[in-house]
This record gives structure tokens, sequence and C-alpha cells, in this order.
């Protein structure tokens, strides 16, 4: 089982130059660890794509028309107030914004406390620093 942040996630919904990498990395470890969040962050890396030409209105559609079923076999962190103070911890302690203070906030929470056991797949390179500084072993597909 694995943390999946959304930027990681989006590659295997969208083919990006990231995308064979990410997919043989799921396919490593098909259980997916997730936040609350992550479908709407997918969404709207989506249409971001769409809007900035790199993807088409075809291939947005196709994106979120996909992205249930792969939802449909991950595991969510749901929100908490005990996320909400662990995100404004990691927000005093790492450059990072509110959403990624969320997602490391439940990946924290998923790992029970103890990031080394929960690896964290993400294509970020600011969330992946402060995943490594927070414990987690860090997996970045390239």
């Amino acid at each position: 089982m694995r943390f999946w942040d959304s930027s990681a996630i989006v590659p295997l919904l969208v083919n990006q130059a990231s995308s064979a990498a990410v997919s043989a990395e799921a396919e490593r470890d098909p259980e997916f660890v997730v936040w609350w969040g992550t479908g709407l962050e997918c969404v709207s890396a989506f249409t971001r794509l769409e809007r900035e030409g790199q993807i088409t209105a075809t291939e947005l559609i196709a994106a979120i028309d996909h992205l249930p079923a792969l939802a449909a076999s991950w595991q969510e962190v749901q929100p908490a107030a005990r996320l909400r103070q662990t995100g404004e911890r990691l927000l005093r302690v790492h450059p990072l914004r509110a959403a990624d203070a969320l997602q490391l906030a439940a990946a924290i929470a998923a790992a029970d406390g103890d990031p080394r056991s929960l690896p964290f797949v993400t294509l970020d390179d600011r969330l992946a620093r402060a995943a490594e500084r927070e414990g987690f072993p860090v997996v970045e597909p390239s």
C-alpha cells in the first residue's frame, strides 16, 4: 500500500511524459491511499491541462469519465479536525500550499503516525521534499 499524491494520479488518466513510469508504479503496488480531495484535485488538473492546450476536450472528458473507476479502488482518508491541525503544523514548517499540507497530513494519518511505514508517491518536488522531511520513503516515478 502506498499514499498517492494527485500529481502522480493524473498521468494514470491523461497521457503525459511520466505516464509510463507512473503506470509501472501502480502495477508494482495497486493499493492506493489518497486524501479525500484527490478527485477534485485531479479534475482541476485535467481542466487546467485542457485550458493550456496540453490535452483535447475529448481527452478531458475521457479522463473525468475514467476517474470514478480508479477512485472506486482507492482508500480515502476523510477530513477531520486532526488533519486540519496537522496541516496547519505542516504549513508552519514546510513551504507548502494548503491542499498539499492536507495531503501530507492525510498521509501521516494513513501511516498511523509512522511515516516510514508508508511510501509516498508524488511528482511534486516541493511536496516530495516535505514528505521526506516528515520521514516518508518518497517514490518519484521517472
